[in-house]
C-alpha cells in the first residue's frame, strides 16, 4: 500500500493544482482622486524560510498582486536578502512595486526598515535604528507598536519615527490592542500604516494602506510616507491627513478588505499537511522508511 511518503507527494500534487486555479487574478481598474493616483499598499509580508511563513519572496509578491496590492514590503526578520530577491524579480518579470525592506526584530521593539540596502542591527536603540535607515535613504514604520514597546520609542525616536501601524491583525477581537496601537499614532502626526504581519495564513493585504502618490515609483511611494500621504480604514474609522480622509470617504472601494479565493485556502492547507507528513516521515523512519509497506516487508531480526 501507499505510505506517507507517498501521501505526502499526492498531497503536493493536489496543492499545485489548486494554487494553479487560485493563481486566475481579476483585472482591477486604477483609482484616481483629487489629483492622486491611489495604489494599495502592505507594508510587512513575511516571506519563507527565515520568518516563519510559507510562501518564498517571490511566490508572495506575486499572491500580493493576486490581491490587488500595487506595492509591498517583503520584511524578513533581520535580514533583507528574501525583500532583495522579490524586489530583483519583480524589476525584471513584472509585478507589484516591491520595497527591500527588514523586520527589526529586537527585544524592546520591532520596526519596519522600508526601501533599505542592507540590514540594520536589532541590537540598536529604536532612534540609531531609524537614524540608520534614513541614512540608507528608507522609512521607518513601527510595528505593531503595544504599550510594553513604548519605553523604546523615546523622545528621540518619536522626532525621528515616520509612521505607525495603526491597524493588523492584532487588533481583530482585541479592543486593548486596538487602544493601544491607536494611543501610539497620537503621539505625533507621522504616516498612518496598515499591515497584514503575514505569516502564511490568510491573504495578504487583509490589512492595508492607501497611498496617494503622482506615480508607482519606489521613491514616490517613499515619499508619500514621509509626507503622510496615507489613509488606513479600520472598521468605520479612517486614520490620515483630512483633505486626503475626505477623499477617501467618497470612494468605497478604498474600504474593500482581501479576499481569499477558496483554491487558494484548499493550496494552503493541502501543502501544509504535505510538508507536515513529510516531516513526519523522515523523522519517524529515517530515509527510505515511509515508502510502501506489505505482508512480505520484513524488518532486522525477522525469523529469529
Amino acid at each position: 500500500m501507499i505510505g506517507l511518503r507517498g501521501i505526502s507527494w499526492v498531497l503536493l500534487a493536489a496543492a499545485f493544482a489548486a494554487g494553479t486555479l487560485a493563481d486566475i487574478a481579476p483585472a482591477r481598474p486604477r483609482i484616481f482622486l483629487g489629483g492622486y493616483r491611489v495604489l494599495s499598499g502592505d507594508f510587512h509580508l513575511h516571506p519563507s524560510p527565515y520568518s516563519a511563513s510559507t510562501l518564498t519572496p517571490w511566490d508572495l509578491m506575486w499572491e500580493a498582486q493576486h490581491q490587488g496590492l500595487d506595492v509591498v514590503a517583503i520584511a524578513g526578520q533581520n535580514e533583507i536578502w528574501s525583500g532583495r530577491a522579490a524586489h530583483w524579480v519583480a524589476r525584471h518579470l513584472g509585478g507589484p512595486t516591491v520595497l527591500a525592506s527588514e523586520e527589526i526584530h529586537g527585544p524592546d521593539f520591532h520596526m519596519i526598515a522600508v526601501g533599505i540596502r542592507s540590514t540594520v542591527s536589532w541590537r540598536l536603540t529604536a532612534a540609531k535604528a531609524i537614524g540608520e535607515i534614513h541614512r540608507q535613504g528608507g522609512v521607518a514604520i513601527a510595528a505593531h507598536p503595544s504599550a510594553g514597546s513604548w519605553p523604546a520609542f523615546d523622545a528621540a525616536a518619536m522626532q525621528q519615527l515616520d509612521a505607525s501601524e495603526v491597524l493588523q491583525p492584532a487588533v481583530f477581537g482585541s479592543d486593548s490592542a486596538t487602544a493601544e496601537l491607536r494611543a501610539f499614532f497620537t503621539r505625533k502626526p507621522m504616516a498612518a500604516i496598515a499591515s497584514t504581519d503575514w505569516h502564511g495564513l490568510g491573504p495578504p493585504g487583509l490589512c492595508r494602506t492607501w497611498l496617494f502618490v503622482h506615480s508607482n515609483s519606489e521613491e514616490e511611494v517613499l515619499r508619500a510616507i514621509r509626507e503622510r500621504r496615507t489613509v488606513v480604514y479600520d472598521r468605520g474609522d479612517y486614520f490620515g491627513r483630512p483633505e486626503l480622509v475626505k477623499l477617501a470617504m467618497s470612494e468605497g472601494r478604498l474600504r474593500e478588505k482581501a479576499k481569499e479565493s477558496r483554491w487558494g485556502a484548499v493550496s494552503r492547507i493541502l501543502g501544509m499537511l504535505a510538508i507536515g507528513l513529510a516531516v513526519g516521515c523522515w523523522f519517524k523512519s529515517g530515509v527510505g522508511g515511509c515508502g510502501k509497506t506489505g505482508a512480505g516487508d520484513r524488518g532486522p531480526g525477522a525469523g529469529v
